[in-house]
């Protein structure tokens, strides 16, 4: 079948990571760099299963020369099918755009170029051209939110058709959320190493001595009022090695999510997803705010930003800085 004509194709609506098609040109776009691997070895798979012997051939597009994806993309001695991928289009050479506007119109379907850009305007005729001729887009943003990693995780036991319930998903995003790859490695180990349905017990057993687990225990003591043990936790924390400025930033993402909870109670209630959150994180947060007020949770929140700027080099102590925060927080609790 011959490749679409700028003409007369319509532009492709954009797919994740795990919806790709097989097509002579596939952009893969966006700053996930985890996402974006797991797109190109997708469209690697398809490309096997049409023929075990295709050939890859990458391309670092920072590099290009003039002339080379025509030679890459030419088809082998021997007639094996190829895929191309192009990487770090986001800092394409001039070359290499006016040499890709000029191949999308007569790729050969035979080939597969995979043009895997991470964000950004350099590259606009390029990207413009891949769109126009319906070639598959795949979209690969950040996964910030943690009610996107709550998903992620979620579809990665799903895939695996294992089960993992809310405590675990949400101690899982606690302990490693701030990597996604970590986050990704974490569920495959998990997949692979335990039986059962995955719970907080089972990721804590793993995972619980991570400094950012350690944090959230610090926060969750915290914000219930128990000084004492918040900062024994602490403490702890700080003697087997934990930095403060991750130990605040726990305490800053407690109190962000009671704050957001809370701001919506007397409006009638918003949704997990308006609220970029997920479902447990916000019936979390509801229970949490249970004995706060909104003055005493600005004191709390107005302690971790001074905290916050001390940890970062505005103060003397950083540890006498965190330790004031928490003792604040839980002293807040009630007022």
């Amino acid at each position: 079948m011959p490749a679409p004509s700028r003409s007369s194709a319509r532009p492709s609506a954009a797919t994740g990571w795990d919806d790709v098609r097989l097509a002579p040109v596939v952009l893969v776009q966006g700053p996930e760099s985890l996402l974006a691997e797991r797109a190109v070895d997708a469209v690697l798979d398809l490309a096997r299963e049409r023929d075990p012997e295709v050939e890859k051939v990458e391309l670092e597009a920072a590099t290009y020369q003039p002339g080379t994806l025509t030679v890459a993309a030419s088809p082998s001695l021997f007639g094996e099918a190829k895929v191309v991928v192009v990487r770090g289009a986001e800092g394409a050479t001039d070359a290499l755009v006016t040499d890709v506007v000029a191949y999308v119109p007569v790729a050969d379907p035979a080939t597969t170029v995979v043009v895997v850009h991470g964000g950004g305007v350099r590259g606009k005729r390029m990207l413009d051209t891949i769109r126009a001729s319906g070639a598959p887009v795949v979209t690969v943003e950040a996964v910030k939110k943690d009610a996107d990693k709550a998903a992620f995780v979620t579809a990665e036991f799903r895939r695996a058709r294992r089960r993992i319930d809310g405590t675990g998903v949400r101690a899982l995003v606690e302990a490693l959320g701030n990597d996604l790859r970590e986050l990704a490695a974490a569920c495959a180990q998990l997949i692979t190493d335990t039986d059962g349905t995955v719970t907080e017990q089972v990721v804590d057993r793993y995972y619980g001595g991570r400094v950012e687990a350690t944090g959230f225990r610090v926060a969750d003591a915290a914000v219930a009022g128990n000084a004492g043990e918040a900062v024994a936790l602490l403490r702890h924390a700080l003697a087997t090695g934990a930095d403060p400025v991750p130990l605040v930033a726990a305490l800053a993402m407690k109190l962000r999510a009671l704050a957001k909870v809370g701001a919506m109670r007397g409006r009638g209630g918003a949704s997990a997803k308006e609220l970029g959150m997920a479902p447990w994180q916000v019936d979390r947060a509801k229970r949490e705010l249970s004995g706060w007020s909104p003055e005493g949770l600005a004191t709390a929140i107005s302690a971790v930003a001074q905290a916050d700027a001390e940890v970062k080099g505005a103060g003397l102590d950083p540890v006498f800085a965190v330790e004031r925060a928490v003792l604040t927080i839980a002293g807040s609790r009630g007022r």
